[in-house]
This record gives structure tokens, C-alpha cells and sequence, in this order.
């Protein structure tokens, strides 16, 4: 049964990156409309450009190294790759020496010091060795404004493939490019501020009337605290009408992401809702490790032009 759901997990690992890849093409097709965000009716339009001038990605090696070597499992990293399909990414040999049939994933992966998602799952049996390949979201680095890898950050999240029990997570390791002198670790804040306060600024960059599952509005998220944290969007409704939100945003400490409030296209159509015009929401965010609330915030409200 084992055997079946580890299957059952690399298989929906593989749809997902397939969806990620599609999702990354129809994101940059020449049909994609896109909004600025703004306050109220009399609000500053933001300044900037949605199709930012991203530095040009260039060829980047990494050295070979051990990365990780704790507890009989060790990890090495082989090379820098760049796949067709899947995007760049980090080749890696797992050891396993010990008596357990292990699971290897990633808590956290941080490229140029902002946040993206992996769908990196290793198994790795008892005694057994395995090759795999951390990659790198194309979408999210494109939407980061990442022509460039110079820093990988990863924090390894380490557990026994048959109990689920935690073996260990790892501290942050960093692995740095060939290119980490010259790639670009910018803030690309240009945008509505929505909210800025304890540290933790929040920027609507603009409305995608036309993305993978429907319509998004996207952010950038700045932390600036000594906590991890997550974002998520509370009440909120466009043009007058109650959306749910799919959106939960993980910053580490003094890192940045950008990210999107997905609403999907069936509540959009059930609410006869073709444009983004009219934005009410509030966020809630807590401490990722210790799940307590930092702050509710009151009702938030901007439009889209």
C-alpha cells in the first residue's frame, strides 16, 4: 500500500509541475490583461511597468559540494541544470545509510532572497542512494523578476517515508552560482501599498484578468521581522460580491515573495463577474513556526485600472 501512495505522490507531483508549465506559458502569451492597482477613485495610479526589464539569464554553474551530512544522510550537490520542460535547477545525490526508508523535501526554498514554491519529494530507500533534481519554478522566478539564479537558500525538511515521523529539518543551506556577484537581489515593490506596518509591507502590483485558474491579483510581500511568517486574505469581495481567496503566502525572515490571490473562474462566473474593478479584503498573518497571530488587519479597499 506503501509502495502505491509514493507512486500516487510522484505521479501528482508530475501533473502538478505539468500544470506549473502550462500555467508559466499561458502567463506570458500576448493575450494576457493585466490592470494597475490603485487606492480609491481618487488614488494615484501605480508607476511602472508590468513587463519589468529583467537582467538576461545567463549560463550559471554551481562548484560541487556536500550540502548536507547529519544523522547517515547525506546530500551533494552535483550541478546546475536546465531542463526543456521542467526550468533549472539543482541536481543532487541523496545517500541514505541508514536503516530507514526516508522521504527528503524542502520546508522552505529561497532563490535571490524571495521565496517560491517547490514540489521537490525524494524517497529514498534504507541503504539506498538516489539522483534527483531540485528545480526551480520557471513561473515564480519569471514572476520575481529572476532572469538570473546567484543564491539558492533550502531548508530540508528530512522524514521516515513509512511512519511520517520527522527525522529532522535542516538548517538554511546556501548554495551560490557561478553568477551570485552579478544577479540581481532587488526589491520590486513598485505598486499600491496596501499595507505597511510591524515590519511587513504589502504591494498590489496589478490585476491578471486572464490567468491559469481564472483571475489573480498580485502582490509583493516584504518581511522585514525576525519571524517567518504567512499571509493569507481574509473577507474579501470583488465588485461587491464574497470570493473565496486561494492564497497563503510563506516569508521567511528578511525575505521577500511575490504571489497571487487566485479566484477561481467558477465562483467568477457563478457572481457574473468578468472584470476586477472593485477590491475588499483583509489579511491575516501569523508566525509560520509558532502559528500565532501577528495582526488582523482592518479592511483594506483599492481599485483596478
Amino acid at each position: 500500500m506503501k509502495k502505491k501512495f509514493n507512486t500516487l505522490v510522484v505521479f501528482l507531483v508530475v501533473i502538478v509541475f505539468a500544470f506549473m508549465a502550462i500555467a508559466s506559458g499561458s502567463s506570458t502569451s500576448d493575450t494576457k490583461e493585466t490592470k494597475k492597482i490603485t487606492g480609491d477613485e481618487s488614488g494615484a495610479v501605480i508607476e511602472g511597468d508590468d513587463n519589468e526589464v529583467k537582467e538576461s539569464a545567463k549560463l550559471v554553474t554551481i562548484d560541487e559540494q556536500v550540502i548536507l551530512d547529519q544523522d547517515g544522510i547525506k546530500i551533494t550537490a552535483k550541478e546546475y541544470v536546465k531542463d526543456s520542460i521542467w526550468g533549472e535547477g539543482i541536481k543532487v545525490l541523496i545517500e541514505n545509510s541508514t536503516d530507514k526508508n526516508i522521504m527528503v523535501g524542502c520546508n522552505a526554498l529561497i532563490v535571490n532572497n524571495y521565496n517560491i514554491s517547490d514540489l521537490f519529494a525524494a524517497s529514498v530507500a534504507a541503504g539506498m542512494n538516489a539522483n534527483e533534481t531540485i528545480y526551480l519554478s520557471s513561473s515564480e522566478l519569471e514572476a520575481s523578476g529572476i532572469g538570473t539564479v546567484g543564491k539558492v537558500e533550502i531548508y530540508f525538511h528530512i522524514y521516515d517515508d513509512d511512519t511520517w515521523d520527522k527525522i529532522f529539518d535542516s538548517d538554511c543551506i546556501t548554495i551560490e552560482t557561478s553568477a551570485v556577484n552579478d544577479a540581481d537581489y532587488s526589491a520590486r515593490d513598485d505598486g499600491y501599498e496596501l499595507y505597511n506596518e510591524n515590519g511587513i509591507r504589502i504591494i498590489g502590483k496589478s490585476v491578471d484578468e486572464n490567468s491559469f485558474w481564472g483571475m489573480g491579483i498580485i502582490l509583493f510581500v516584504e518581511n522585514n521581522t525576525d519571524k517567518n511568517i504567512v499571509v493569507q486574505a481574509d473577507n474579501l469581495a470583488i465588485n461587491g460580491f464574497m470570493i473565496t481567496p486561494v492564497f497563503s503566502c510563506t516569508v521567511y525572515s528578511n525575505r521577500m515573495a511575490i504571489d497571487d490571490i487566485t479566484l477561481l473562474s467558477s465562483e467568477l462566473e457563478e457572481n457574473d463577474i468578468t472584470a476586477i474593478d472593485k477590491v475588499s479584503l483583509s489579511f491575516h498573518i501569523y508566525d509560520s513556526d509558532s502559528y500565532s497571530t501577528i495582526v488582523d488587519t482592518d479592511t483594506i479597499e483599492f481599485t483596478a485600472k
